[in-house]
């Protein structure tokens, strides 16, 4: 193909983005028609929640642009057509009856079912209770009637509050109100899900003819609106549409344009200072999909609420400013805080302070438990990327049984961008949430130091702990920890000798 006939091709497929109304006009259009976010995301194959982000601002793009734009014009046609029939009723001289609405007919069978269907008791909801008093919206902050699944929460959108900007910023120990948010009602119930990932793998691999190399570095390029797409389809028929863009306090904004927020996450940086006399070959381990275990979290649902004083509610999540206690083990494992040289307060994340808690409980009573002295929460699940976390697990592990290298690659690039790009990013302007960069990182370091205490309990020699999957240990670790590439499982990093001629940081 000469240049001149690329060029023909890429114009030839090449297609200009249709155009569309402003999200105001969107939403009106839509609900106009009487039809819910929910209607319109099945026809489309999306998600309700971004239905609902196309509404706030985000823009489609592809083919389902093309159809969303086909249902906008439509739609605006039908409305036009319908202001236009009296008008051509009333120039011909006839009359139009209104015939009575009955509750048998279809247009009052016409209800929203992304809220209730009217303001009695909702329908087809498992787990909804009526509260005998009125308590805070766990998306809004205002009283609510209900509680889904333990929650309370507002099933008629119209009651859940919302506004089109953040606030100004408030002192710090304001509760903060009028978060956007994007409420729920009736579950959406969700159809066989297409297999997102196998089948951009395939659709790469075609169009780089089998070019392995090729593919993988267009799938790695694409990975973070692909997994904004994974997120959305594994949200469908949950309960909860995710916040995407919530107002924040100040501690989770940065202090500077390159600087960083006030949110502690606890790395690990660990070396023991000690050993055991004599040499001893140590084996540094690598820990599998750690960012991709540590989807599994407890996130807060919706806006952060201020609160203060020493009591920790394990239904909700967030960071929380404590004074930690003191640490006598380190000589032996890692300080639970990271390396952290500074004393005094700090600003912790849920993974963080449950640790700490549970140490100082009485089934381990490794230290004193942390002094809360204030927090940002809000009620919380820790199965809300639990869909989105397994279709990556079995992607992944169906890659290593097939060895299928492009498809690996492709969903580690996923899960750790998304993690990554989800705080104060250009690369992700779907979501959002800095709050919940800083638990998932903090959960994966939890984890990692989980494994280092497991290796003390069972008898290893911890040496050293840094990041979130490195972890070197002397002694029969194949007896406490499964080698393979699964995600509870461990790979061989290096292995190297310390002790007599040896210092500690040899070969690591």
């Amino acid at each position: 193909m000469t240049g001149f006939d690329a060029i023909d091709a890429l114009l030839a497929e090449a297609r200009q983005e249709i155009p569309l109304p402003p999200p105001a006009e969107r939403r009106a259009v839509r609900e106009e028609l009487n039809v819910s976010r929910a209607q319109l995301a099945r026809v489309l194959d999306v998600s309700a929640s971004t239905v609902g982000g196309w509404e706030s601002g985000r823009e489609p793009s592809g083919e389902v642009r093309e159809k969303y734009a086909y249902f906008l014009d439509g739609a605006r046609t039908k409305l036009a057509a319908g202001e236009a029939a009296p008008e051509a009723a009333d120039a011909s001289g006839s009359a139009v009856a209104e015939a009575p609405e009955e509750s048998g007919s279809a247009g009052a069978q016409v209800a929203d079912v992304g809220g209730a269907a009217d303001a009695g008791e909702p329908a087809d909801l498992d787990d909804v209770d009526l509260l005998a008093e009125p308590r805070p919206c766990v998306l809004c902050g205002q009283p609510a009637r209900h509680q889904v699944e333990g929650f309370p929460q507002h099933l008629d959108p119209a009651d859940c509050g919302t506004v089109e900007a953040p606030p100004p910023p408030r002192p710090a120990k304001q509760t903060p109100r009028g978060v956007k948010v994007v409420p729920v009602g009736r579950r959406v119930q969700a159809g066989d899900s297409p297999d997102l990932i196998a089948r951009a793998v395939a659709t790469a691999l075609d169009q780089h003819n089998g070019d392995v190399e090729a593919a993988t570095a267009s799938l790695v390029k694409r990975a973070i609106p692909d997994a904004m797409a994974l997120l959305d389809d594994s949200r469908k028929g949950g309960r909860y549409d995710i916040v995407a863009h919530p107002w924040l306090p100040d501690i989770l904004r940065k202090q500077t344009a390159r600087g960083a927020d006030q949110i502690w996450e606890a790395r690990p940086k660990w070396t023991r200072t000690e050993l055991p006399p004599g040499e001893h070959q140590v084996t540094a381990l690598d820990i599998n999909g750690a960012y991709l275990s540590a989807l599994k979290t407890h996130l807060p649902i919706g806006q952060l609420e201020h609160s203060e004083g020493g009591d920790h509610d394990r239904r909700r999540a967030g960071v929380h400013l404590i004074t930690p206690p003191a640490w006598d083990h380190d000589a032996y494992v890692p300080n639970p805080l990271g390396g952290r040289d500074e004393p005094g307060p700090l600003w912790v994340t849920e993974p963080t302070l449950r640790l700490l808690l549970r140490l100082a409980g009485p089934k381990y009573g490794l230290c004193e438990p942390p002094q809360i002295h204030e927090s940002w929460t809000s009620g919380a699940t820790e199965n809300l990327l639990e869909k989105f976390r397994i279709a990556l697990k079995d992607a992944r592990d169906r890659a290593i049984a097939e060895d299928d290298e492009v498809t690996l690659e492709y969903v580690k690039a996923m899960y750790s961008k998304f993690v990554s790009t989800m705080g104060e990013s250009n690369y992700n302007r779907e979501l959002y949430r800095p709050d919940w960069m800083h638990l998932i990182r903090s959960q994966a370091f939890v984890n990692l130091w989980w494994k280092a205490h497991r290796a003390y309990d069972e008898g290893l020699t911890v040496v050293r702990a840094m990041g979130t999957d490195e972890l070197h240990v002397a002694g029969d670790w194949r007896a406490v920890f499964a080698e393979g590439r699964g995600v509870t499982e461990v790979k061989v990093k290096d292995v190297y000798t310390v002790g007599t001629g040896h210092p500690t940081d040899d070969g690591a």
